[in-house]
């Protein structure tokens, strides 16, 4: 991706992440030492903090032979390993240990992330690549590391079971076996879009329209128009290959039929990897919601240190700011303004966007930024 689409990516980016009750703090850059004793600076959050605690901690009890061999098999039996879950049924001593610090770091990186407790557990661990399997045996211990908070970072902290931190690079999947720490983004994704939902909703950006309204757009059988995705692509989906497969969602927007600004929040869960076509036959946009026969999309991918909360309230700030003026105003813009460029955390990367999305749009379409295109046609939902 080029500067300038970077460079909007972090418009849309850099997230209020560092909320932290209820000030605003951004992220600090914090010098680290690497294996070469060679001073690096990188971006760190409160949740890539946590993380790294956990990390350190992790990466000191695999000393233990038995709990090490419950951890190789669980991350050989499945592709993520619930650690709070793993530490509470296990009858190793060291996993025992860790799983008050587990509970802690779990309750607190929700809490930073904008969930409800409720959410429970979101670390995970898995081997970095598959590539790694063969060379995870009995004799190996691995390193313990988290992906950078940095998508471009050139390389990432791994700890030994001594507490020694080494630098690996991330140009190429690393030949020593590795294990990664992180979230389960996929659930905090899910409980974040109903916090996404619910504020929207709060604060009247997603009313539902009358039924005159409804009627008077009718010109059909009972049912509505939408727009549906038979196909997209993203070119760079923001994830560099220490991160896994991306968590993608898109922001619809445009005026409901109070006149209010609208905004409804569409998981893609599908889209994981760049430079893959996806014919999902998703909904995207539900017309009867519309005052206008034009809607704007925002796609954009999710990261460990989203807060759903603070985004939420970002948005919605900035669109109770625009009036209906009697005729349609692209919103995508007000979006991507409302988050300061003057934050840099990892949070959700702007990946995509597109304008003035009609309810006759049809064939290919191609993204603003050139990052990525999806082909849509119009849809009738039929009522029971």
């Amino acid at each position: 991706m080029n500067r300038s689409s970077r460079r909007r990516g972090v418009l849309i980016g850099a997230m209020l992440s560092a909320v932290i009750g209820g000030s605003v703090q951004p992220a600090v850059a914090a010098p680290v030492r690497d294996a070469g004793d060679r001073a690096t600076t990188v971006r760190t959050s409160p949740v890539w903090s946590t993380e790294q605690q956990i990390a350190r901690a992790l990466a000191a009890s695999l000393r233990d032979r038995g709990w090490r061999d419950e951890v190789r098999a669980a991350a050989l039996g499945t592709e993520d390993v619930d650690l709070q879950a793993l530490a509470g049924g296990t009858a190793e001593p060291e996993g025992g240990k860790l799983l008050a610090s587990l509970s802690a770091a779990d309750r607190r990186i929700a809490g930073l992330k904008g969930l409800p407790a409720s959410t429970g557990s979101l670390l995970r661990l898995r081997l970095a690549a598959p590539s790694m399997r063969s060379r995870l045996d009995a004799a190996a211990t691995p390193w313990i590391a988290v992906a950078a908070a940095d998508d471009d970072a050139r390389n990432i902290t791994a700890y030994d079971s001594r507490g020694q931190a080494h630098s690996v690079g991330t140009a190429h999947v690393p030949d020593r076996p590795l294990y990664l720490l992180d979230i389960d983004v996929t659930k905090a994704h899910r409980a974040g879009l109903k916090v996404l939902q619910k504020a929207f909703a709060d604060k009247g950006l997603t009313s539902l329209p009358s039924k005159a309204a409804n009627s008077a757009r009718a010109a059909s059988p009972a049912g509505w128009w939408a727009t549906k995705i038979t196909a997209v692509e993203v070119n760079d989906d923001q994830e560099p290959w220490f991160k896994g497969a991306a968590e993608m969602f898109s922001l619809v927007t445009g005026f409901g039929q109070d006149g209010t600004a609208r905004v409804d929040s569409v998981d893609m869960p599908y889209l994981d990897y760049d430079g893959t076509v996806y014919y999902p036959n998703q909904i995207l946009v539900n017309w009867s919601n519309y005052k206008y026969n034009l809607a704007d999309v925002v796609m954009m991918e999710d990261d460990d240190g989203t807060n759903y909360r603070a985004l939420a309230q970002a948005i919605t700030t900035a669109l109770l700011t625009v009036t209906d003026q009697g005729t349609y105003i692209p919103l995508v813009n007000a979006v991507l303004s409302a988050i300061p460029d003057s934050w840099f955390t990892d949070d959700p990367d702007y990946v995509e966007s597109w304008y003035t999305l009609a309810q006759n749009s049809s064939g290919r379409l191609n993204g603003a930024s050139g990052n990525g295109w999806m082909t849509v046609e119009p849809y009738f939902v039929e009522e029971f």
